[in-house]
């Protein structure tokens, strides 16, 4: 069921920075997914954002989620416990020939790419040490860390609107910082994708230079941390059809 098109106000307010015509061939999106760590360690709940190099040629300068594109290693390294029924079930919901293996390589893409882009390795070592790694996963080795599923759980989907030069069919997990099993230096820097890591409250980031959709999964984020323990609560999908947006509940 396709959920209310956002108010006019609400996508001049939070969409404003995407932009609703492109001028480029249509194209199909690609799997992506990013990872959204919580510190719940304080009385005020933090997340962590990156501030993109401003040399680059995608979202220079703002501050993101750690995330990227599915590789074909994400498809073939071992991994750690399962992920929780709910996000298997949301994971799969609007999805073309859903499969768990699919499931299970956004969310291995998003933990490895928070690797390799802030340093933060999210495994455990409950279940030894894995034996061989496909590339991009050599720091999971090297550390002797499987990858957790069970410390990751999806909680938002957003597609970039058609006729953009890039599109991504993005999903969001999101995990306690408590599961960063293992860091590595030196990742973070003046030269590197990420120039800058920042713990920050909600508020804080609200006020750093986001992407709209990325404001908008904060507060789904956040509502979803002061909900009362057990509360059901769906997956918000943002999509562009026509010339509007909608945001529908996957349950």
């Amino acid at each position: 069921m396709n959920g209310p098109a956002l108010p006019e106000r609400t996508l001049a307010e939070r969409l404003s920075d995407i932009r609703l015509i492109g001028e480029h061939p249509n194209r199909r999106p690609v799997d992506a997914a990013t990872l959204i760590l919580v510190d719940r360690g304080r009385s005020v709940p933090r997340v962590l954002l990156g501030r993109r190099h401003e040399r680059t040629v995608f979202l220079p300068g703002k501050f993101v989620f750690p995330g990227g594109r599915v590789d074909p290693g994400d498809r073939r390294m071992a991994v750690y416990g399962m992920l929780d029924a709910d996000s298997e079930r949301r994971l799969a919901a609007r999805m073309v020939r859903p499969s768990m293996a699919r499931s299970r390589a956004l969310a291995l893409a998003a933990i490895r790419e928070t690797c390799e882009e802030t340093g933060l390795l999210i495994g455990t070592r409950d279940a030894g040490s894995p034996e061989q790694a496909p590339p991009g996963w050599k720091s999971f080795a090297e550390a002797g860390l499987y990858p957790d599923l069970e410390a990751v759980r999806f909680v938002a989907r957003a597609i970039t609107p058609p006729r953009l030069s890039r599109r991504f069919d993005t999903r969001f997990f999101m995990a306690e910082a408590s599961s960063v099993a293992h860091r590595i230096e030196g990742i973070v820097g003046p030269e590197a994708e990420l120039t800058e890591l920042a713990w920050v409250s909600f508020a804080e980031a609200r006020r750093l230079d986001l992407l709209a959709i990325t404001q908008a999964v904060l507060d789904d984020v956040e509502a979803s941390l002061s909900a009362p323990p057990y509360a059901r609560r769906g997956v918000p999908f943002y999509y562009m059809r026509g010339s509007r947006f909608y945001r529908e509940v996957l349950d």
